[in-house]
């Protein structure tokens, strides 16, 4: 089954490799989004895939790089949009 959400993560996020780590997790579980910074600070990732990839994905997201410390996550569903790749957006 497959399965859409899009985090929302607060803390320190921006400048330890956050986005990468993420892109890079993403495409060891197959799972297709995007991962982009904030002007806020927050870091947003839109995760799509099979149901029990995405929810490792989410926890990946939850415990983050050495470097990052996180403080919050906000998980929303989303429609399944069929993303093909998994991408770093720059705002």
């Amino acid at each position: 089954m497959k399965k859409s959400v899009r985090l929302y993560i607060d803390g320190t996020v921006q400048g330890v490799f956050f986005r990468g780590f993420i892109k890079e997790n993403a495409e060891r579980q197959d799972v297709k989004g995007f991962v982009r910074n904030l002007e806020d600070g927050r870091v947003e990732v839109f995760l799509e895939g099979e149901t029990d990839k995405v929810d490792k994905m989410i926890e990946i997201c939850q415990n983050g790089p050495k470097h990052s410390q996180i403080k919050k996550v906000e998980i929303k569903p989303e429609r399944f949009q069929d993303f093909k790749t998994f991408k770093v957006l720059h705002i």
